[in-house]
């Protein structure tokens, strides 16, 4: 048993070249800008039992910019790997099959030395790729109907899913049910963590699937928009 879950990582890496997936739903031919991010840590002040107690959904943020090592940060504790040997994660993923994918919509102003853009997370390499330029906070507002905290957040983080990559060793249990475990396992690390940054971030399941998808340039399920932005007042 223990065997067969280390060497999950390949047997999905050769399973899906079998059917002919080449792990990627976006149709770009140019060459990516690649930001490197600071190195995560791995420890802070915050205990996890304290940020589990104080954690609460924040819809007000205070104008102010992120910084790249928080972003960076977010990104880690959503996807980042944790054993580099087999690609482990900071979440948890059905035969280690990891059939989500990290977005961040970055406002203009919203991160010191960023950009406004649409970033992609690239976990292996702990970088971001810039997708699209431009500050779509404002549209990405309109596809989550209207909630006003997504305009107003310094990024919005955007996670979606290429279901076939579980789907093709469990089945449609794997879509109706494995991936979206795993979204919300990646959404509590999100949690957990803005918490020990100092920010604040709220889930959001309400919006339009097809508008969101056309913003970030996919073709890829959208399951969760995550603002983020700087807690008012801080955390206790």
């Amino acid at each position: 048993m223990l065997l067969a879950y280390i060497l999950a990582p390949a047997l999905a890496s050769i399973g899906l070249a079998l059917i002919g997936y080449d792990g990627s739903y976006r149709k770009i031919s140019r060459p990516l800008t690649k930001i490197p991010l600071p190195p995560p840590r791995y420890d802070s002040n915050i205990s996890v039992e304290h940020a589990l107690r104080v954690r609460r959904s924040i819809r007000e943020y205070e104008d102010k910019s992120l910084t790249l090592e928080q972003v960076g940060q977010l990104a880690w504790a959503a996807q980042g790997i944790t054993e580099k040997r087999y690609g482990f994660r900071t979440a948890p993923s059905a035969g280690a099959t990891y059939p989500l994918e990290i977005y961040v919509v970055v406002k203009k102003g919203g991160v010191e030395g960023l950009p406004e853009g649409i970033y992609h997370y690239l976990p292996r390499e702990h970088t971001l790729e810039l997708l699209k330029s431009g500050d779509y906070s404002r549209e990405l507002m309109d596809a989550c109907l209207d909630q006003e905290w997504v305009r107003d957040a310094a990024i919005n983080i955007v996670i979606t899913a290429i279901s076939e990559r579980t789907t093709w060793r469990y089945g449609e249990r794997g879509r109706i049910r494995y991936v979206h475990m795993e979204v919300g396992h990646v959404g509590q690390n999100i949690y957990l963590q803005c918490v020990s940054l100092g920010l604040g971030c709220v889930v959001i399941g309400a919006f339009y699937d097809e508008e969101v998808k056309k913003i970030i340039g996919v073709d890829e399920e959208p399951l969760y928009v995550i603002p983020v932005g700087a807690k008012k007042g801080g955390w206790l």
